[in-house]
């Protein structure tokens, strides 16, 4: 979601001294429950699960410290399972590519591709395992996120603006018209932003649109070039929650597309936890403790 939304980044320190293998769920650090199942699995028994599947979302707080180790750990044991898998991101912009090619090729630092790709603060301990392992494993990393400035645009100034860009800005944004009319989630997107009536200017919501289209575009891009392999994407949940914004957006490019997310989150009740309340959410919920 809007990176202005977003907490400050905070590593606890069981991040900092647990290695992943002691995140065993019996040492309760984690649940996942199956909503389709209606059990919990495992987090091998959730890769056995994406058998066949084309794209896998993974909805993250930002600044939840378990869901980062436990990214690094579902990517491995994908690429284990399935060899061939995209990594996707939110936290790179589309105008990013080509500096991310170079790093994962070899020609840059790690230094440069954080200062030229514009890397969120907390890419060193967040997402930069991830991308490691995709350079040691020769996989492909997908720059997903529109660029900010032109997101900015659409909410200053609606999304007709988009269309006066030069055609050379216009290839890192998704093919237009960008579909807006998805109520239920305009009505989560208001209620996040905390308008109890609608008072919020749409442009708003229209720019939240641009960044879900974007995304999906890019996936779908990808996927339609490499069919055979499957696409892992790492975003906000809220932008995939209840299978709205960029999974809906990505269903709208091709109906047949095989998707399943997973939103991962700190609860209260995580001894004795709601799993009712929570099965809408994704394919998958993971739950650590607040």
């Amino acid at each position: 979601m809007m990176k202005q939304l977003i907490p400050a980044f905070t590593f606890g320190l069981l991040a900092l001294l647990l290695p992943l293998s002691g995140f065993a769920q019996a040492d309760e650090a984690f649940k996942i429950y199956d909503t389709r199942a209606q059990k919990t699995i495992s987090l091998e028994q959730l890769v056995s699960e994406v058998d066949q599947t084309d794209v896998l979302f993974f909805g993250e707080e930002h600044n939840d410290s378990i869901a980062h180790l436990l990214q690094d750990k579902l990517y491995t044991l994908l690429l284990d399972r399935y060899k061939t898998v995209a990594l996707s991101l939110e936290m790179f912009e589309t105008d990013c590519q080509q500096v991310l090619d170079e790093y994962l090729q070899g020609h840059i630092t790690e230094s440069k591709l954080t200062n030229d790709a514009r890397a969120w603060s907390n890419y060193p301990k967040a997402y930069s395992p991830l991308v490691e392992t995709a350079k040691q494993r020769k996989q492909v990393v997908i720059a997903a996120n529109a660029p900010r400035r032109y997101v900015n645009i659409v909410s200053r100034n609606g999304l007709s603006a988009l269309k006066k860009l030069p055609k050379s800005s216009r290839r890192y944004l998704p093919p237009m018209p960008i579909f807006t009319a998805d109520a239920p989630y305009e009505k989560r997107f208001r209620e996040i932003m905390g308008d109890t009536g609608h008072n919020l200017d749409i442009n708003f919501f229209h720019a939240q649109c641009t960044w879900d289209a974007t995304m999906a575009y890019r996936i779908y891009r990808h996927w339609r070039k490499n069919k055979k392999n499957l696409v892992f994407h790492l975003n906000g949940r809220f932008h995939t929650d209840y299978r709205h914004g960029t999974v809906a957006q990505l269903q709208r490019q091709k109906k047949k597309l095989k998707i399943k997310n997973i939103s991962c989150f700190p609860v209260d009740d995580f001894d004795q936890p709601n799993w009712k309340a929570y099965s809408d959410i994704g394919d998958f919920v993971i739950i650590s403790r607040k």
